[in-house]
């Protein structure tokens, strides 16, 4: 039987991006359902590109774009909270701001965060990258960092101002490692004559026995070079054990005088009060059925890093929390819904590998595509993760904004976006 298209349903989704946006945006002038997303900020960026934000190669308005732009004259709502806590036996939500929403179905799109593994040191010293806050405070610290080496006379406190270790040898870890490295070449003497001598370190560490862990033997081997080329210090099958005084601990006994440490090891996803433990499995993740619906919930879906389903057949042990999975998640379940208003049988998700990338400065990249059947390096893989992550953003306004940063940032080695911008600072405390 279908939903009436007088009373229409109310969907509200926690979480605008990428998993909530392609939920959103095929939900866009339906007939059975109206949908509010809900969201702490009140813009959606592209999360694989905060890297280029944070290391000053792109603004912050070329990966982000205003939800009310994006929802504009679509018949649908956004509401700027975060929210507190769920009460499914009312279905009611509380919300940051005070507010209470009623939904008759509930999509959590919520994502992830950064994953410290219990080391509470390393989550109050070290940089994480997870949203544009994030990347703009590591801008601003990094710029800071090399003001103050610039003066620094003491060549054991300068190097240690200019040491960087990453923990974490994923797609982020290698691509953060690849920019600090081509800023370190081309950048940092030009900026910082009095550096031009000065030794600098860039260390990648991680635990496993390969950079890029999850793609194919010719990725790891392809990265380990660029990377090594570029002067990086690669240390695999080592963790970080801690961070303090400026002092990086390693598990294989090393310690690393570094000023700066980038925390690229791992994510968790995001939690909320009122639902039930028994809903939530490995690594905080909500357990869903075929069609994404919440276990013990029949009104309630979960899509993207926070959703954990084990009946895709390819992938018992659950879906990688990347980008594509969230993507097709949410396409799939705004499918469904539609189905389901429609009196139709819902549709089981299943995710279509379509590979995956990293960059490492600006001439070499790897693509392993179509489940790591194909192999794409060189200039073909260069042009490959350019086209792919150009289409993938979320307008014209931000593909053409982006495509022009990085021509200038290729033809020039430089780009002139690393200035300190203090979002606290007011007339009244001038002077300070």
């Amino acid at each position: 039987m279908e939903y009436s298209t007088i009373t229409k349903k109310h969907i509200i989704v926690i979480g605008g991006g990428f998993a909530g946006l392609n939920f959103i945006s095929r939900m866009f002038g339906n007939k059975y359902y109206n949908v509010t997303l809900v969201d702490k900020n009140n813009y959606n960026y592209f999360t694989p590109l905060l890297y280029q934000v944070a290391t000053s190669f792109l603004e912050p308005a070329s990966i982000s774009y205003p939800f009310r732009k994006l929802l504009k004259n679509k018949g649908e709502s956004f509401r700027m909270a975060s929210l507190k806590k769920v009460d499914t036996q009312t279905n009611e939500l509380y919300l940051s701001d005070g507010g209470v929403l009623h939904y008759d179905i509930l999509v959590f799109a919520a994502g992830s965060r950064t994953n410290f593994f219990g080391n509470e040191g390393v989550r109050a010293r070290a940089f994480s990258l997870k949203g544009i806050d994030d990347a703009l405070y590591m801008r601003n610290e990094l710029i800071k960092t090399m003001e103050k080496a610039a003066i620094e006379t003491d060549p054991v406190a300068r190097q240690k101002l200019l040491t960087v270790v990453i923990a974490g040898g994923g797609p982020t870890g290698v691509e953060i490692a690849g920019m600090l490295a081509e800023m370190r070449r081309y950048i940092l003497g030009k900026d910082y004559p009095q550096l031009l001598e000065a030794t600098s370190e860039i260390y990648i560490v991680d635990s496993s026995p390969y950079l890029l862990a999850p793609m194919s033997e010719k990725s790891h081997q392809a990265a380990y070079k660029a990377l090594a080329d570029q002067g990086v210090r690669i240390k695999l099958n080592t963790r970080v054990n801690l961070y303090e005084n400026g002092v990086v601990h390693l598990s294989d006994n090393t310690v690393i005088e570094a000023e700066t440490l980038i925390w690229a090891a791992g994510v968790i996803a995001n939690t909320f009060e009122g639902i039930a433990q028994e809903s939530v499995g490995k690594g905080n993740r909500m357990l869903t059925d075929a069609f994404n619906r919440v276990n013990g919930y029949e009104n309630i879906y979960a899509i993207g890093d926070i959703c954990l389903q084990f009946n895709d057949p390819a992938y018992p042990n659950g879906h990688p929390q990347l980008a594509q999975p969230a993507i097709q998640q949410g396409k799939s379940l705004a499918k469904n819904l539609n189905r389901l208003a429609r009196g139709q049988q819902m549709k089981p998700f299943i995710y279509f590998d379509r590979g995956d990338m990293a960059i490492i400065g600006r001439r070499v990249a790897m693509a392993d595509l179509f489940k790591h059947k194909l192999h794409l390096g060189g200039f073909l893989g260069l042009i490959s993760w350019l086209f792919i992550h150009l289409i993938s953003l979320a307008n014209y306004n931000n593909k053409i904004k982006t495509f022009y940063n990085w021509a200038i940032a290729y033809l020039t080695h430089d780009q002139a976006l690393r200035m300190i911008f203090r979002s606290e600072n007011r007339e009244n405390r001038l002077g300070e």
